[in-house]
């Protein structure tokens, strides 16, 4: 747990409720919403259902609690007492949970008096990329009495809550993400790879290793592409960063296909900025997405992106104008579409450019951070004013 200093009782805390907090997109925006939401507006603390990484170093915000629950794997009924118990003693004005794996701990932060309670959907699994687990969508509607607004974080995620789930639209509010578009900027510094200096083409992609960002059609892409190409062993190359369950599988597959000596496996990092920027183009293969962080992230950087055309991605991404898209799980398209970029250096240029015009205008952290500090005084100011109309009259 987090030493914590300077916590003004009046300042209205927020528990944030995360399944783990380590490298990823998610967890980048909840560290991002922490340092720069307002100190005087919120304080801030981490639950996190099973445990937390060094990842947690990257909350600069002085005074962030942070709490781990050691959920082991099955139902952890426990683990609602736990939480219970915690939010009994931490007292917060919010619950902001994330995910399906922690919707239904908003039923014991009812019964624990919090007041406020929201629920963001940031993305769909390989289990179920369309969202359509009776199962789970059946669990969903059950616990709308106990969640006050669900925030999907695109248009796709939107539609999919209300028309196939069935939450009321009066529930959901829709809140893109946005990401710092002065670290995640163009012609800063790059960081070091292991082709620096070379006359080569690098495509890149970061995120973590699991079967929902399906890198393994990236990496058979690629040597679709290299195989392609007369000078494709010479020329190209591919940084796939991130780590996770599948790194190993992945590395093989690399080595299957002839490519291992083309591509670099980095691990998790904590310069992604740098990194990004040593890239010529950026690739994303998932076949189920919210808004990718990562994705903003390059686009602000500067970098065409070649992506799968699925979840919110095609409402980010501009085919033909900033990036192009390909059908999920298609290695063939997704070579096709990379070998534009690395025969074409005007085409790189110009939809790079298109691409941080997009972010800039539309994607920016200080939106993201204004919408959720504006539905948490609203949302507040609601349940405040209810509990003064439901008060009983002593005369």
């Amino acid at each position: 747990m987090a030493v914590t200093n300077n916590r003004p009782a009046d300042i209205p805390l927020v528990v944030h409720l995360i399944y783990r907090l380590d490298f990823g997109g998610l967890e980048t925006l909840l560290v991002d919403c922490i340092n720069h939401m307002p100190p005087e507006r919120y304080r801030h603390a981490v639950v996190c259902l099973t445990g937390y990484t060094a990842f947690a170093d990257k909350i600069t915000r002085p005074g962030v609690e942070l709490y781990a629950l050691d959920k082991q794997p099955g139902l952890g009924l426990g683990i609602h007492v736990k939480l219970f118990k915690l939010l009994r003693r931490l007292r917060p004005s919010v619950l902001h949970t994330y995910n399906f794996a922690c919707a239904e701990y908003a039923a014991p932060a009812w019964l624990a008096g919090v007041p406020v309670r929201v629920h963001a959907e940031h993305g769909r699994d390989a289990g179920d990329p369309q969202g359509l687990n009776r199962k789970h969508n059946f669990l969903r509607r059950a616990l709308v009495p106990f969640i006050h607004r669900y925030v999907p974080v695109s248009h796709d995620l939107a539609r999919w809550l209300t028309g196939v789930v069935g939450i009321p639209a009066a529930k959901s509010e829709l809140i893109m993400n946005g990401v710092d578009t002065l670290r995640f900027a163009p012609g800063l510094a790059a960081a070091a790879t292991p082709w620096a200096g070379e006359d080569v083409f690098v495509i890149g992609t970061v995120g973590r290793l699991q079967d929902v960002k399906d890198q393994a059609s990236l990496i058979e892409a690629f040597a679709l592409l290299v195989a392609s190409k007369p000078e494709g062993r010479a020329r190209l190359r591919l940084a796939v960063v991130g780590d996770g369950p599948l790194r190993d599988k992945l590395a093989r597959q690399a080595q299957s296909l002839g490519v291992a000596d083309l591509v670099w496996f980095p691990g998790a990092r904590n310069d992604i900025p740098e990194l990004m920027r040593s890239f010529d183009l950026f690739a994303l293969s998932s076949i189920a997405e919210g808004t990718p962080v990562t994705l903003l992230e390059a686009m602000a950087c500067g970098l065409p992106v070649v992506a799968t055309a699925v979840g919110g991605i095609p409402e980010v991404v501009q085919d033909g104008v900033n990036g192009a898209l390909v059908p999920a799980s298609d290695p063939q398209a997704l070579a096709n579409a990379l070998g534009l970029y690395a025969a074409d250096a005007s085409r790189v240029a110009a939809h790079g450019a298109a691409a941080r015009t997009n972010i800039e205008r539309h994607y920016s952290v200080a939106a993201m951070v204004g919408a959720y500090t504006a539905l948490y005084d609203r949302l507040g100011k609601r349940t405040n004013n209810l509990n003064e109309i439901t008060q009983p009259c002593a005369e």
